[in-house]
């Protein structure tokens, strides 16, 4: 993938929020250019992970772009990002604009490679035939995988997204830009939190004290996300708090882990025994037999799957929500 300097770029959607008051005047050029993809690429198909719901204040999907708050190692980072007909047009602003500018390719899947994957099922090898742009990238930005993961444990998605906006607009700050985002938590944040700080939220102290973990120096989550997949996913499962489902939800987004597989969730294993075996109950072990095949590529073809709209029949009451911050 090249980057080239562009001179204009419209934006589009930027009155979809307000522009913060407190950035410096530094921060307010962006830098802008253009990315040319090798391969077919849908945007919101690659990036939707990273999106905790609609009212998640650091991702917005727009009309014609997509926006996205992050922190880099030089400082937060604002990017837009829309589809063109000469590749992936970017705006980011703030203090870590260039190293985000030039973790893009690595974001939107440049170096995938989602052919390796071999259908051993038709509806696989539909769906990927419907799907050819999807792409698993990768954020580097492991804590702010981590967070979300932690939040979505064992409650319903309801549950963890109002949680997870919550947190962000208590302990977040200004996103650098126009955009009117919210940066995700920092480290320090989450560290110097007490656990009871945490529930207002909706979080219990299980929860809260893995986050504060997460936050703690000694978690060592930079170094984590330079290793090969399945050493990091070693390290993640040894922090106390993450278990084998958040490592591999927090592996799939910032590493771009394509076999990554969720094991202990309470959906997948029914979605994926419908649509490879026709069974409307399954376990995790009967889930991983059906994804044997497809080892090196099983989280792809879980993400093909609910990408598909294939739904497991329904039997019994739902989880029902719960309001841990009033109690």
């Amino acid at each position: 993938m090249t980057v080239t300097p562009m001179l204009t770029l419209a934006v589009d959607d930027r009155a979809a929020g307000s522009r913060p008051t407190d950035q410096p005047a530094e921060a307010e050029a962006p830098l802008i250019g253009l990315l040319r993809v090798s391969n077919a690429l849908d945007l919101r198909w690659t990036l939707g992970p990273l999106r905790h719901g609609s009212g998640d204040p650091s991702v917005r999907f727009g009309a014609a772009s997509i926006w996205r708050a992050t922190r880099t190692p030089d400082g937060p980072a604002t990017m837009r990002l829309a589809m063109s007909t000469e590749g992936v047009e970017a705006m980011v602003w703030g203090p870590g604009r260039e190293w985000a500018m030039d973790a893009i390719p690595r974001l939107i899947g440049e170096q995938d490679r989602p052919a390796d994957l071999r259908p051993a099922h038709a509806v696989v090898r539909e769906l990927q035939r419907r799907f050819a742009g999807l792409r698993f990238g990768r954020t580097d930005a492991l804590l702010e995988a981590l967070v979300p993961a932690v939040i979505e444990q064992k409650v319903t998605g309801t549950e963890a997204r109002r949680s997870y906006r919550a947190l962000l607009l208590a302990k977040g700050e200004a996103a650098p830009g126009p955009a009117g985002l919210v940066l995700p938590p920092s480290a320090e944040a989450l560290h110097v939190t007490p656990y009871y700080g945490f529930h207002p939220f909706g979080l219990e102290q299980r929860r809260a004290l893995t986050l504060r973990r997460l936050g703690a120096p000694a978690a060592h989550l930079d170094k984590a996300a330079t290793l090969p997949p399945a050493d990091a996913l070693a390290y993640l499962r040894s922090i106390p708090g993450i278990g084998p489902w958040t490592a591999a939800e927090a592996a799939r987004v910032a590493l771009g882990d394509a076999d990554a597989v969720s094991v202990g969730d309470l959906h997948v294993p029914n979605l994926v025994c419908w649509a490879l075996a026709g069974e409307p109950r399954g376990d995790d072990q009967r889930m991983l037999e059906l994804l044997e095949p497809y080892r090196g590529q099983r989280a792809r073809v879980v993400r093909l799957l609910e990408l598909s709209g294939i739904r497991a029949p329904r039997y019994g009451p739902r989880l029902a929500p719960r309001s841990i911050a009033r109690i």
